[in-house]
């Protein structure tokens, strides 16, 4: 989607639609509403006298506008009562450009009113639109294709457009990236095999400029990676462990942080298979990995001064002759022996390797995104991601990232008496410890292959993908964590150097 700016008057801009935001204690004399009215010949007036709030909330309505403006239809969309918050406007942006999605149109105008009108609001409402925007239909025979509108124009009611260029420039990739993680998700396990997502993030690399490297089986295998290559044991599909680097010079040569993502490609459970239904859900289990690709896209068009090492495990979890099974002992690259008491807890095996792989290469500080358990689903729905770590105030900057890229993280206990969930008779550790809490031990699975690096691990089950879709976003893959880690390592740049 190309988002460009206007200083023309809104009765001139040609567009297939004009969105005007409406809330709740807006009326048709606001200033902006009533030069609408105006322009129309009473339509604002007639939508505020016909429409019936709902919950407080005025109706959407769309419009032909028959020639009383430049734009073809005017979508009047009521916001309600909002608290105009980052999340809240990306989702009525995103609401807006789908609402719009049944008809022909390839190009949409937002007039801002004054009280939107600021940096923050404008990119929240860029992101929300792109995002919205995005379908998942990518294999669609009729020419849909994967994205509606073309293009979207800002328009200011008094400020000057061009002061929105930065926040413009920032949501564009902001959204660009989550909408590429995002469509590496809607791909089916088919296409997007470890091999195929590793050769994806090579040419997002080269094209941005970040180191790449992709660990082969062969060579995972001479560095010890067994919980790794236990995994992809039972696929014809060889695993990957994706490298990507970003060095600036100047940056802080002792601090590393690194962005590890869970990139299983296709999860059927391994021996210990799941149920058939809604199983075909589980090409979304690289949502991790997408996410650590997504940010790290960002990250290279906006060159923070921090040195940043995005690794992505990736591997298919399927059921054959030559499968890991319950039972096996695995011995990881740490050295950590694992007991493996159920295959479709197969994730945090391929993150032990990972983790303990960037602590290799120096990392000061990790942090592991992945679709990690249905527990969490279970603790807190698809509304927010569970973080949990060592380190609390590394968890605390990644908290206050998402509150402020509308990818919101609620911590988790992480409480010692959970590790004893994990003892194994046989082994250093299980992978699997029990029915209860699920999402935490999990988490304390991961955490002495982290030990003592400063860690935080955040686990996307349920905000990773969506099982249906929403009125702001269609269903599927989400890109959830790409916007959030990109900002959490703009911030830590910024911060270093303030200091």
């Amino acid at each position: 989607m190309n988002i460009i700016t206007s200083e023309k008057n809104f009765a001139e801009i040609e567009t297939d639609v004009l969105i005007i935001p409406v809330l709740t204690d807006d009326t048709p004399d606001s200033s902006i509403l009533a030069a609408l009215n105006t322009a129309t010949d009473g339509l604002v007036a007639a939508y505020f006298e016909e429409g019936e709030k709902q919950d407080n909330r005025f109706p959407s309505t769309l419009f032909f506008t028959g020639g009383s403006l430049a734009a073809k239809r005017l979508l009047l969309y009521g916001m309600g009562n909002r608290d105009l918050s980052f999340l809240c406007l990306q989702k009525a942006a995103g609401e807006a450009i789908r609402k719009l999605s049944p008809q022909p149109i390839k190009s949409a105008a937002f007039l801002l009113p004054d009280r939107l009108a600021n940096p923050t609001s404008v990119q929240a409402i860029i992101e929300g639109a792109m995002l919205g925007a995005m379908r998942g239909n990518l294999y669609h025979t009729n020419g849909a294709g994967a994205v509606g509108i073309e293009s979207l124009t800002i328009i200011g009611e008094s400020q000057n457009a061009a002061d929105f260029e930065p926040a413009i420039q920032h949501a564009t990739i902001n959204a660009e990236a989550a909408n590429f993680a995002r469509k590496l998700g809607f791909e089916p396990g088919n296409v997007m095999t470890p091999t195929r997502l590793a050769e994806l993030a090579e040419e997002m690399c080269g094209r941005e400029g970040l180191g790449f490297e992709a660990l082969d089986e062969e060579v995972m295998k001479q560095m010890g990676m067994g919980a790794i290559l236990g995994v992809s044991r039972g696929s014809e599909e060889p695993a990957r462990l994706i490298v990507m680097k970003h060095e600036p010079e100047g940056a802080n040569p002792s601090e590393l942080i690194a962005l590890v993502g869970k990139g299983i490609t296709f999860d059927s459970g391994g021996i210990s298979i799941k149920p058939g239904d809604h199983m075909e859900d589980m090409k979304y289990d690289m949502g991790g990995g997408a996410a650590v690709i997504g940010a790290m896209q960002i990250i290279a068009k906006r060159k923070p001064n921090a040195r940043v090492l995005g690794i992505v495990a990736a591997s298919e979890n399927l059921p054959s002759g030559r499968a890991y099974k319950p039972g096996d002992v695995l011995r990881s690259l740490s050295g950590k022996t694992i007991e493996v008491i159920n295959t479709d807890a197969e994730g945090r095996l391929v993150l032990a390797d990972a983790i303990t792989y960037a602590a290799s290469q120096g990392a000061t500080k990790i942090i592991d995104i992945a679709t990690l358990t249905g527990a969490v689903v279970v603790a807190l729905s698809d509304i927010r991601a569970g973080v949990m770590g060592t380190n609390q105030e590394l968890i605390d900057e990644l908290i206050q990232a998402g509150e402020e890229t509308g990818e919101l993280l609620w911590q988790l206990p992480f409480d010692k008496e959970y590790a004893a969930m994990l003892k194994s008779d046989i082994a250093d550790i299980k992978n699997l410890g029990g029915k209860v809490a699920g999402s935490i031990t999990g988490g304390m699975f991961l955490k002495p292959f982290a030990d003592p690096i400063a860690w935080a691990h955040l686990d996307i089950g349920g905000t990773g993908y969506y099982e249906e879709e929403k009125p702001f976003m269609a269903k599927g893959a989400t890109g959830f964590g790409a916007r959030l880690l990109a900002h959490y390592v703009m911030k830590q740049a910024a911060n270093s150097i303030k200091a």
